[in-house]
């Protein structure tokens, strides 16, 4: 069983940056290192849409919509994992959700409860 907590939401300009953070809680037995981490974020009335992944072995992909201004990292001492956004545009004002899966058994898979992101001047 994995829990995620997502921090470090809210509202920003446009232009501006903000870094969210998910906090893994792992079972005992189990470790963070194994699971494959990414950010989707879903705006009202549009589907949840990946945003950015990095693997357990640290290889990272992004969407077209935010590749160039957005950066995923894990720390995985502190079960963590970032997204550092920049240049945010309007059409980035979502809930953003923090996702785990592991790497071997891909049904285990688990989702933060969503934070929510407003950009506006």
């Amino acid at each position: 069983q994995v829990s995620l907590v997502e921090s470090g939401g809210g509202l920003v300009q446009p232009g501006g940056s903000l870094r969210l953070s998910c906090v893994a809680s792992v079972a005992e037995g189990n470790a963070f290192s194994n699971y494959d981490m990414s950010w989707f974020r879903q705006a009202p009335g549009k589907d949840r849409e990946l945003v950015a992944s990095i693997t357990n072995g640290f290889r990272t992909e992004y969407s077209n919509s935010v590749g160039g201004r957005f950066t995923i990292t894990r720390d995985n001492w502190l079960n963590t994992v970032y997204l550092q956004m920049d240049s945010l545009k309007y059409e980035g004002a979502a809930v953003y959700y923090c996702y785990a899966r592991h790497m071997m058994f891909k049904s285990r898979e688990f989702w933060g409860q969503g934070i929510q992101v407003t950009v506006s001047s």
